[in-house]
């Protein structure tokens, strides 16, 4: 059994936690939401691998046996930083392109995420390694964080905001959508009421876990272990109200894992 940390600006990482809970139950986690600074993606490059780092420092303190940063604009602007810092396996997360590359039935796919996942060299570098042929509809979200922290992500002010934001993905004929930001799976159900049922989405949970999983298998041979094991959540601005979003956007079921909240203190 590991303890593994899941570090997230906010709620979004919850979607890979999620699945994590699936796959791999009897493990211990702790998550960590950093939602008083949440979005990450409207802060500086510099701003954010120096937070990233010192949370993901902070997990490895904690004793954590693996870390996965489950938010795409810490993974595009700080994974090398923190991989150079720390020794134990570190996951990232990236907009899945190169599958929805491969799915999309028309070529024209289209990509919703931050402004700095969008900006990032990291994802720009990985874009141009894609075939000419497939045309990338890349919009920003602005906004969606913030009201899914605030838990009105089914609400009516996120679904006229997710409209404008998909408007010109829709314009121009897109038939898959990058979920680019690890928020954004929270909006499947907008989505879909906007955009219908045919239209493919794309999220990278489950590839997620299942790299993390061949990471923990190559550090320890898997050995007998209780059938569930903790949830620690720790938020910078709300245990209480992290709890609650845990149990309202997640379909794991939490009541079979030991689940303890607690807010952050002053990390440095």
């Amino acid at each position: 059994m590991a303890l593994i940390g899941v570090f997230d600006s906010g709620v979004g990482g919850l979607s890979i936690l999620d699945e994590a809970l699936r796959q791999l139950p009897q493990h211990d986690y702790i998550y960590l939401a950093d939602s008083a600074n949440a979005p990450y993606g409207e802060k500086s490059s510099d701003w954010i691998a120096q937070r990233s780092l010192v949370l993901c420092r902070h997990l490895a303190d904690k004793g954590c046996d693996a870390i996965v940063i489950a938010c795409n604009t810490a993974t595009a602007e700080a994974i090398k930083q923190i991989r150079e810092q720390l020794s134990i396996p570190i996951i990232g997360v990236e907009p899945g392109i190169k599958p929805a590359a491969m799915q999309s039935q028309n070529h024209i796919v289209g990509v919703l995420a931050t402004e700095a996942t969008l900006k990032s060299d990291k994802f720009n570098a990985l874009l141009a390694t894609l075939p000419s042929d497939c045309r990338f509809i890349k919009q920003a979200g602005a906004g969606l964080v913030p009201l899914i922290e605030s838990g009105k992500a089914d609400g009516q002010e996120t679904l006229e905001l997710l409209a404008k934001h998909l408007e010109p993905i829709q314009d121009a004929g897109a038939d898959t959508i990058v979920l680019g930001c690890t928020h954004y799976p929270f909006l499947r159900k907008a989505i879909r009421k906007l955009l219908g049922e045919s239209i493919t989405l794309i999220d990278t949970s489950d590839a997620v876990v299942r790299q993390l999983k061949r990471q923990l298998d190559a550090l320890k041979p898997s050995s007998a272990s209780p059938e569930f094991g903790s949830v620690l959540l720790l938020s910078s601005k709300n245990e209480n109200l992290l709890l609650s979003m845990a149990q309202d956007l997640m379909s794991a079921d939490l009541a079979s894992h030991s689940v303890e909240a607690q807010i952050l203190g002053e990390v440095r």
